[in-house]
């Protein structure tokens, strides 16, 4: 039988089950095969993008998946309104270690009216690693502003998707991840594009915390390990690219730095080109500007980034990493080390990221609903100080609702059965009271638990009453059955 103190006590393990971190994977010798792949998202709807627009899948907001071959293009199917700002966004995830070419490889997004009009301008996000297979990603919008003139109508869209690349490169299949988001509409006017020298663009120096805590970076998106301003330390494989998150709040900023250390092996002169990469994406997975990719020397390396305050008005800037720049939320980090990194760091390499917040959080444009994913709420900024994941960050959240459920109808069930118990107390008090002295007790008259009213008790028994006599099987039918459990 579960007692009281066994369930508290299972509770109590599960939530500490909920602490173990989870890793996305552990660190051993360079080769495309221990390389951790692309994870997607949990849920994620399967679709298959047609090559006609007069087949195209009709494609809803949230998280999607499908995959793409050379030369291909795909078609998808969106309905759309006349106030609605909507992003559509494509993770493109060889395997490690396929064969890719520079600049060559890439996907092309756009989004087109039924008449085949372009809403604004496309993405074609590319490799730049020097050969190097990691993730590329960004998006497209269709943008409701009065400074726009095509797509402004409510009606159907296309979302189009074309993979382009030479026939060097491999031929391998790409996993894409797909997703539709919609932004609110602003409750008032529509902030300004912020002015020219508002905010300095001079690099500032990098945080210098004694303390490096301790991050795990996930494959992509849907794993990232969550981060906040301070020195954080993990390890990173030849051939990899592992994902971060940091919540930036609207008037914030990013400075970033990513760094490998010096190498300790014989080979310390070899030249290695675009060796360590780091990208930064939006909350709507939009790139924020060019990866930044460094050489490296055996010497000590870093990549760096240092990001525009996050600003409403931003997406009316020309400057692509400015108009990312355009929404709070969590921006993601992307760092990949070149497999040739194996001469160096042939069972991985520790890998040092800095990771500076500026600035101070200030109000945002006014959304006429709930912000959604463009927000940075408490609890995200409580989650990465402890470099959660958002599926450690959830399960955490709903395993502390069901104990502290758990202990609230513990308490309850407490409070109810004592309750019960000094009420049937009076009430068989008062029925002895009523018989008189020296009279043999009779059936008690009184209403409520314990009287005609209620069956004589809970369960439509009477209890016992003092100087009653009753056999066996009487006493057996009178036991209530709503009592406290056996081992309370």
């Amino acid at each position: 039988m579960v007692t009281g103190r066994t369930t508290y006590r299972g509770i109590a393990v599960l939530a500490a089950l909920a602490a173990v971190p989870i890793l996305p994977g552990t660190v051993g010798v360079a080769s495309a095969e221990n390389v951790p792949h692309y994870r997607m998202a949990e849920g994620a709807t399967k679709i298959a993008g047609s090559p006609k627009s007069t087949d195209a899948p009709s494609l809803r907001p949230g998280l999607h998946t499908d995959a793409i071959k050379r030369g291909e293009q795909k078609w998808y199917a969106v309905n759309l309104d006349a106030r609605t700002n909507a992003y559509f966004s494509a993770v493109a995830a060889p395997t490690p270690g396929t064969k890719v070419a520079d600049y060559g490889d890439k996907l092309t997004l756009s989004v087109q009216d039924s008449n085949g009009t372009p809403c604004g301008s496309e993405a074609r996000p590319s490799f730049n690693g020097g050969g190097m297979a990691y993730p590329i990603a960004d998006y497209v919008t269709r943008r409701i502003g009065a400074d726009r003139t095509e797509c402004q109508k409510a009606g159907p869209y296309y979302l189009v998707i074309t993979r382009e690349g030479s026939e060097t490169s491999g031929p391998d299949t790409w996993p894409l991840e797909i997703n539709y988001l919609n932004e609110p509409r602003l409750e008032g006017s529509t902030p300004a594009k912020p002015g020219q020298g508002t905010w300095s663009t001079a690099t500032p120096a990098p945080r210098t915390d004694a303390t490096k805590r301790g991050a795990r970076g996930g494959t992509g998106f849907n794993d990232a390990g969550s981060v906040a301003s301070g020195v954080w330390k993990d390890r990173i494989r030849p051939g990899e690219t592992r994902f971060y998150r940091v919540p930036v709040d609207w008037g914030q900023r990013l400075n970033l730095s990513a760094e490998l250390p010096n190498a300790t092996s014989s080979r310390t002169s070899a030249f290695l080109a675009r060796v360590l990469g780091l990208a930064v994406y939006n909350p709507a997975r939009g790139a924020v500007g060019d990866p930044s990719f460094v050489s490296y020397t055996g010497k000590p390396a870093a990549a760096k980034e240092f990001t525009a305050p996050v600003d409403y008005g931003n997406r009316f800037d020309s400057t692509n990493s400015v108009n990312a720049m355009r929404f709070a939320g969590w921006y993601y980090l992307a760092v990949s080390l070149h497999p040739d990194a194996a001469q160096y760091f042939a069972k991985g390499a520790e890998l040092t990221l800095r990771v500076d917040v500026r600035g101070t959080a200030k109000a945002g444009p006014g959304y006429a609903g709930p912000a959604g994913a463009f927000s940075v709420t408490p609890e995200d900024r409580e989650t990465a100080q402890k470099g959660q994941t958002a599926q450690e960050a959830a399960k955490s959240g709903t395993l502390m609702t069901v104990a502290y459920a758990g202990i609230g109808t513990g308490v309850v069930l407490l409070l109810g059965l004592g309750a019960w118990t000094l009420v049937a107390r009076r009430s068989a008090a008062g029925a002895a009271a009523s018989a008189g002295p020296g009279t043999a007790a009779g059936p008690a008259t009184a209403s409520g638990p314990g009287g005609p009213a209620a069956g004589g008790g809970p369960g439509g028994h009477r209890p016992s009453l003092p100087g009653q006599s009753t056999d066996s099987t009487q006493q057996a039918s009178q036991k209530p059955r709503f009592g406290p459990p056996q081992g309370w």
